[in-house]
């Protein structure tokens, strides 16, 4: 599967194209949006790997970033420019 929005395993985002990659995650996951590989981002990424019975290990692998991208792609979610997010999150 080709994912435009990823192209290497991301353990801890060093790159403006990694931060874009973990934020396009998180908003698909629904959780805060931060570019970063935080606690919680780990934490959901070890759940969603446990779902589809990938290996647990809290990195955004490709494996992983496939079974985002179906998430994405079977419930339609939205995934809303960085700024909305941004905007929405101030606001809570």
């Amino acid at each position: 599967m080709d994912l435009p929005w990823f192209k290497r395993d991301i353990i801890r985002p060093s790159t403006e194209f990694e931060r874009e990659a973990v934020s396009h995650a998180q908003r698909v996951l629904r959780i805060p949006v931060t570019g970063e590989m935080d606690e919680r981002t780990i934490t959901v990424l070890r759940g969603t790997q446990a779902v589809f019975g990938l290996r647990m290990t809290g990195i955004l692998d490709k494996a992983t970033a496939e079974e985002i991208e179906n998430i994405r792609s079977y419930y339609s979610v939205a995934v809303p420019e960085a700024e909305e997010d941004d905007q929405a999150q101030a606001e809570a």
